[in-house]
């Protein structure tokens, strides 16, 4: 069955000095505040699109090595996943960064490190950002 999410934004004002209210809608999570200072610079309290791009990317990238590794017949125990998304003003995302870290049982550095390659490849939030370039560190706790 097909599912669709929403979210909005609310913008006002001009790029360098407007601000915006992106809302998730679908979940009612909340609305988190946006600005392009928030996006081009270290500037707290604000969220970025690239930082919900890395958080939609280690969500769906820890459920795609889960299921890879549960299909496996060795659920883990435990994934730690970051997304480190880079963004330079004038050329886009430039690259993005994923790190895991997992606790799976009966599993050899070099097979976790497979799953996690093929879960890379898969995760569907990996093939949207096919363009971008995805580098992944795999460590087996």
């Amino acid at each position: 069955m097909a599912t669709t999410r929403t979210a909005t934004t609310e913008w006002k004002g001009a790029l360098m000095d407007g601000h915006g209210t992106v809302s998730l809608n679908s979940s009612g999570v909340g609305a988190f505040d946006v600005s392009w200072a928030s996006r081009s610079q270290e500037a707290g309290g604000k969220t970025s699109p690239e930082e919900l791009i890395a958080a939609a990317h280690s969500a769906c990238f820890s459920m795609a090595l889960s299921h890879a590794l549960a299909g496996a017949g060795t659920p883990p125990e435990s994934l730690q996943t970051s997304a480190d998304v880079t963004f330079q003003p004038g050329e886009g995302i430039t690259g993005i960064v994923l790190s895991v870290q997992g606790r799976v049982p009966d599993v050899s550095a070099g097979e976790f490190q497979e799953a996690a390659e093929t879960a890379k490849a898969n995760c569907p939030v990996s093939k949207a950002l096919a363009g971008t370039t995805i580098t992944l560190r795999a460590e087996l706790l």
